[in-house]
């Protein structure tokens, strides 16, 4: 918390973020960076997670959409990381679906592949590994879970926030995120179980 202002790191950038987004659908060209700047790296490891080496090739389409269509945002710094992620999970999902309709070797299935786990916290767990081998055990849990964990952790949105991106109940979304990153702390300690 700082002590000057009573507010958390987070939220003192999420409302520089809010702050931002209003001044770029303006047309400020360097609050949209800042913008850009702000969100980018979380929406991609959520999109690496999601469709793996194509994730810059969907943040470009997923960004062409979220510039387009800027002027029609309604919200504060929060409620756009949530709309940039929704769109975000729009393009990743179209793209898994034109992949999938063509013949191509599969990234990690993520529906066989059933990582064994262990438990610890989310910081201590992702915090043991590079983000790429964060991002390769994420791809290992069952779909809910990982992008529950992806969502919450990697993008940092908030429960509500993410349950709005799925389409589910922000209770469901923790249980799903608390239980992928038990499975993944359980994976690093080497429990299996």
């Amino acid at each position: 918390m700082d002590e000057g202002t009573g507010r958390t790191p987070t939220t003192a950038r999420d409302s520089e973020l809010g702050s931002a987004v209003a001044r770029a659908q303006e047309g400020d060209e360097e609050a949209f960076a800042y913008a850009y700047r702000t969100v980018y790296p979380g929406l991609l490891g959520y999109l690496r997670g999601m469709v793996g080496e194509d994730a810059e090739d969907v943040a470009s389409e997923a960004w062409l959409e979220i510039a387009r269509d800027l002027g029609r945002f309604r919200g504060d710094g929060v409620g756009f990381r949530g709309w940039t992620a929704t769109i975000a999970r729009h393009r990743a999902l179209d793209h898994l679906r034109r992949v999938r309709s063509r013949p191509r070797p599969a990234l990690l299935e993520q529906d066989v592949l059933e990582l064994p786990a262990a438990a610890d916290t989310a910081g201590d767990a992702l915090e043991a590994l590079s983000t790429e081998q964060a991002l390769a055990l994420v791809m290992g849990l069952p779909h809910e879970q990982a992008e529950a964990v992806l969502l919450r952790v990697v993008v940092g949105l908030d429960g509500p926030t993410a349950a709005r991106v799925l389409g589910k109940r922000p209770g469901a979304v923790r249980s799903a995120a608390h239980r992928g990153l038990n499975r993944l702390a359980r994976e690093l300690r080497g429990t299996g179980r």
